[in-house]
């Protein structure tokens, strides 16, 4: 299902996702429109030609003429616009959105939204460690994965075009999940991640460590470089499935530190065979 080269698109929210997604829309030849809190970022996004248009005030016939309306906003203030502004959304808009947490979510704003309108969840995964339009880029999205997260509220029709949307925005790989398995997935491969990264960092305080490290380690801390307001938000809204990933992590670590206490070679080996396996299938083509 194509998506017409005339759809009216409005992204809420331009920092450095929603930004990305204006600048690989605008590359394909949509012309993509904005409400952003900042008007600095609309000065940058309009100077890069990104965007056709942006404001900072909620414009009622702007919203209401849009047809798909892309939300790039932290959960909570995602929630406070569709809970404020939702009303104004017009019948056969598609909503879709970049949050990291579904469960949390979507089941509130499919509920709030007015007849006629429909939210398909999607979740890129992609981004960097710095944040804000102008670190926007759409060179995230190539070789990416795409998760789409639908409900049984959602049609055939709204999902092909949210998978589309993925297909136009250059993901390599699109998924689907329902909400809750979306959440017990980003549990472990994003937000556990994050969690060993930052504990990497915060576990030795050495004044010099830069001096003395090498790629592994800048490798494995790249992501702690963290922005901490949404990444803390994250966490909490999926704590439970975090918690567990974190408990199932701390206990095959304890058990390399037991075989490595034990002197277990074999055993030790053995851990590290299995991980080169399933590491070698992140590396296929």
């Amino acid at each position: 299902m194509m998506i017409p080269k005339d759809k009216k698109i409005l992204i809420v929210g331009l920092g450095l996702m929603g930004g990305s997604y204006a600048r690989a829309l605008t590359k394909a030849g949509y012309e993509v429109k904005c409400v952003t809190k900042d008007q600095s970022s609309i000065d940058y996004a309009l100077k890069e030609g990104m965007i056709s248009y942006g404001t900072t005030e909620t414009d009622p016939v702007l919203i209401g003429g849009s047809e798909l309306v892309i939300f790039a906003l932290y959960p909570h203030i995602f929630l406070e616009w569709i809970r404020e502004n939702g009303h104004l959304l017009s019948p056969g808009t598609l909503v879709t959105d970049v949050t990291g947490v579904k469960s949390a979510v979507v089941d509130e704003v499919q509920a709030m939204l007015p007849e006629g309108v429909e939210f398909i969840a999607a979740h890129p995964m992609a981004g960097r460690e710095v944040y804000g339009v102008e670190n926007s880029t759409d060179a995230i999205f190539r070789g990416a994965n795409y998760i789409v997260t639908p409900t049984e509220k959602n049609t055939p029709e709204a999902i092909e075009t949210c998978k589309e949307l993925g297909r136009v925005l250059g993901f390599s790989r699109i998924s689907e999940l329902t909400p809750d398995k979306h959440d017990e997935m980003i549990a472990f491969v994003s937000q556990l991640t994050h969690c060993i990264a930052v504990a990497l960092m915060t576990s030795n305080t050495e004044p010099h460590l830069v001096d003395y490290t090498g790629d592994s380690f800048r490798d494995l801390t790249r992501i702690a470089r963290i922005n901490e307001d949404m990444w803390s938000e994250l966490f909490l809204l999926n704590r439970k499935k975090l918690v567990a990933e974190i408990d199932a992590f701390t206990g095959e670590l304890h058990r390399m530190r037991t075989y490595l206490a034990d002197g277990n070679t074999e055993k030790m080996k053995e851990m590290m065979r299995i991980s080169t396996e399933r590491r070698a299938l992140f590396d296929k083509k």
